[in-house]
């Protein structure tokens, strides 16, 4: 039986000290722990579950767009990680590296282009070969010196990293765009996170490559969280990796590659955006158990509501519920479920036995609704949508009012000491992104909107025309 006193509840409030607000959620929710090696964590059982999903969902999509999963090896020889100097450079303060290898100096991956693309030199020669689509589930180690965030950033965390190659420039621009929509798509309809996708400025893009699609979250406390990015890297690693194909006339060329990823700080995001100061509050579609059962019992009466209680846990098998049947109050584990965050709690006492229905309890908004145990399953289906429904348009009701449009730099360091987002016109020169953040207190680029405004601007710095917006903020 688990201590009471290992689930006491958050002691400061969301609004008032976010910071530890979400260092102790994330530890009392049980999602992550500190490890022993500096800089790592452990992810917990209630977390991993949370990532499995993810990973279910998204195996789904990328494979009915033709990617496979394989497996890199986690060590890269120096040799191979500075065949791309661009590449290397924007990595190599990142890097760690094997003490005792051999014969030479090998990398443990902060990214796996370069050994992935030396198998890609040995396995594409003509066009029949392309594309090639591959995706790998795996950890990466970026050696990381500021502080210890769990899920934000850590030195080891787990991603999926997509690797393909195309004949042209075209296929390649088509699928890029493709990765991100699905993206995108994840983050606001599985998370119920609302994001801003768009255009990297080339300051930011990745290194060594062409050019990075993203979708960037806007957490409560006004910093920006990039969830997921999708880069076209152009030709350069092929070139640098020998990579080439006879086209059908048996004319050598060299074909253009995509990479995009996503990785476990999503765990992190969806823990900031929807939970509250009672805890951890799940989305419905990446909830493992999406139920707890508690038994309300009262002496003489305890052995039929435990009975009913086991028949309706074993109707709703389904949605993986959790039967609480400890011997704690039941105002406990009521606490302790909302911590967690289960989506729908469901109590039964024997009034509730009496006129045949159970009390379900929503864990977003506290509405306690009887229902009929007839018609339990079709309830818990409609709540379910409702509840993924309700966070999305709460969290989107947050997002947009974290973004301020603004015209001028004043505006723009104002709305940034406000902890909120700047949506300004803005030339691209990379002077005049270094302008806003020397000035706005460090405040970055977030990404260019795809659609752009039906009328131009004026760029909130030189007063250059410019025909889109671009987004600036302090980011994670």
């Amino acid at each position: 039986m688990q201590d009471k006193k290992s689930q006491e509840g958050l002691t400061v409030k969301k609004e008032e000290n976010f910071s530890e607000w979400y260092t102790q959620l994330v530890q009392k929710a049980e999602l992550a722990d500190y490890s022993a090696v500096k800089g790592c964590m452990v992810i917990r059982p209630n977390a991993y579950s949370i990532w499995e999903i993810l990973q279910d969902y998204f195996n789904q999509r990328i494979k009915a767009m033709g990617v496979r999963n394989a497996y890199f090896p986690l060590f890269i020889p120096e040799s191979f990680f500075k065949k791309e100097a661009e590449h290397a450079e924007g990595f190599t303060p990142e890097v760690a590296w094997v003490a005792n290898a051999e014969d030479e100096r090998l990398a443990i991956r902060p990214t796996s282009e370069t050994i992935m693309y030396d198998s890609y030199s040995k396995w594409i020669r003509s066009w029949r070969d392309l594309p090639l689509r591959i995706n790998q589930w795996c950890n990466v180690v970026r050696w990381e010196t500021k502080t210890t965030r769990l899920f934000l950033r850590t030195r080891e965390f787990l991603w999926q990293e997509g690797h393909c190659v195309y004949p042209t420039k075209e296929d390649c621009d088509k699928e890029t765009s493709a990765y991100l929509k699905e993206y995108q798509k994840m983050c606001e309809e599985v998370l119920a996170i609302p994001v801003l996708a768009g255009k990297k400025t080339d300051k930011e893009k990745f290194s060594g490559g062409f050019y990075t699609l993203s979708v960037e979250g806007i957490m409560p406390d006004g910093k920006a969280l990039q969830m997921a990015t999708s880069h076209n890297l152009g030709q350069g690693f092929a070139k640098s990796f020998n990579i080439s194909y006879l086209d059908k006339n048996e004319k050598k060329n060299i074909p253009w590659q995509n990479s995009w990823g996503f990785s476990t700080r999503l765990i992190g995001a969806m823990t900031m955006v929807h939970g509250d100061n009672k805890g951890l509050v799940i989305p419905p579609k990446v909830a493992y158990n999406k139920i707890v059962i508690i038994p309300l019992l009262f002496k003489e009466k305890e052995e039929k509501v435990l009975k009913k209680s086991k028949e309706i846990e074993k109707k709703l098998k389904r949605y993986n519920p959790i039967l609480d049947d400890r011997d704690y109050t039941a105002g406990w584990k009521f606490n302790e479920w909302e911590l967690k965050g289960i989506p729908i709690r469901i109590e039964i006492g024997p009034k509730d036995l009496e006129k045949k229905q159970v009390t379900l309890v929503r864990r977003d908004n506290g509405e306690k609704t009887e229902i009929k145990e007839v018609i339990l399953a079709k309830e818990i289906d409609k709540t379910l949508e409702g509840i993924q429904n309700s966070i999305f348009k709460k969290a989107k009701q947050e997002f947009d009012k974290n973004i301020v449009e603004v015209k001028n730099m004043p505006e723009l360091k104002k709305t940034i000491s406000q902890r909120k987002v700047a949506r300004a016109y803005f030339c691209g020169s990379e002077n005049c992104e270094g302008s806003i953040k020397d000035q706005a207190d460090g405040a970055v680029s977030l990404n260019t909107p795809f659609k752009k405004p039906k009328k131009g601007g004026k760029c909130v710095v030189c007063s250059k025309d410019s025909e889109n917006f671009c987004y600036f903020g302090k980011s994670y």
